[in-house]
């Protein structure tokens, strides 16, 4: 009998809470039989804005949570005061083992704080990293980390390249994933302090496929299949990457319309265009998962939309099925 996996689901949290967050998890229960969503948050908004859509009643449940945490909030101090917020209240699901996995696109510090915080660490993680799958012309990279340890050391690092592995190969299935640095050269005596103390340990792990350092250049080529960096580093990488992405597709739809020529030549390159930017949209991945902690937790786009809502729960099954929790769990206590 197929197992059903439950998705508690932050329903305020983002820019577009509540009604695309809603939407999303219509859509996930609509597209996959094997999902129950539990939405968080405010129960009479949610279930107003459930009343809008056709879906299998059963498979979606509403867990009231009275507060909402913000972004301009100190995120410790508010998931320590605000007990009854839709991040507490959803994690506290996960933590119990009433849910499974955890989604949210609000807060980035009340998730990483409170994943930490409640749902609790796996024995031997010193530190969970957020590790999002990034788009190239050969598929997808994981970028770990992008935003959880700013001041990370090089046995974090090492975790990171083993549970990013872990992760490629088991959720992406990537046999034997290349795992680099990020550093400013390809030579190993290049880098700062971090780098340099990092590189010989990767160098000499036998159970993650070490490959050296990798330029940003190299990035968007698929040049890497885990790409290790503490989260400063990874997340000014990420943003660029968004940004410059957003920029090109930007001027490229500029110069398409600039003149009668060139709108005849777009109308003839539209369905090659599109579906060649359309593996370029980070948005279909989903989220970013918290590596490393008891249970699943996934932090979204602030501006994420139904279709990032509905593909970040989905994303939460092959992660459940394969059982990545046990599996980095397994590593890092064998490595101990």
């Amino acid at each position: 009998m197929q197992k059903t996996i439950k998705i508690a689901v932050d329903a305020m949290g983002g820019d577009n809470a509540p009604y695309e967050i809603i939407k999303g998890a219509v859509l996930a229960v609509q597209d996959r039989k094997d999902i129950k969503v539990i939405l968080v948050g405010k129960e009479d908004v949610i279930q107003k804005g459930l009343s809008e859509y056709d879906y299998d009643k059963t498979r979606i449940e509403v867990v009231h949570a009275d507060e909402i945490i913000t972004n301009n909030e100190a995120p410790v101090m508010a998931i320590r005061r605000k007990k009854d917020s839709s991040i507490v209240v959803a994690l506290n699901l996960v933590k119990s083992g009433e849910a499974d996995a955890f989604v949210s696109a609000g807060s980035t510090g009340a998730v990483l704080a409170g994943g930490q915080l409640i749902v609790g660490r796996i024995k031997g993680v010193e530190r969970p990293p957020l590790a999002p799958v990034i788009p190239t012309i050969n598929g997808v990279s994981l970028l770990i980390d992008c935003g959880a340890n700013v001041d990370a050391r090089s046995s974090h690092l090492v975790q990171f390249a083993k549970m990013g592995s872990i992760y490629m190969k088991d959720v992406i299935g990537i046999n034997n994933p290349r795992v680099a640095i990020v550093n400013i050269g390809a030579e190993e005596e290049k880098g700062n302090m971090l780098v340099k103390e990092t590189f010989p340990l990767l160098k000499n792990c036998n159970d993650i496929n070490f490959i050296g350092s990798i330029e940003a250049r190299e990035i968007p080529y698929g040049g890497a299949d885990v790409i290790v960096c503490e989260a400063f580093v990874g997340n000014v990488i990420l943003k660029l990457y968004e940004g410059l992405g957003m920029a090109l597709i930007k001027k490229i739809k500029e110069g398409l319309m600039s003149s009668t020529k060139s709108k005849i030549g777009a109308l003839l390159a539209k369905p090659a265009l599109k579906d060649t930017l359309k593996d370029f949209d980070s948005s279909k991945y989903g989220g970013a998962p918290l590596l490393g902690l008891k249970g699943l937790v996934v932090k979204t786009h602030g501006n994420s939309k139904s279709m990032e809502i509905r593909n970040s729960i989905i994303q939460c099954v092959t992660f459940t099925e394969q059982r990545i929790t046990e599996k980095i769990k397994n590593n890092l206590s064998n490595n101990e």
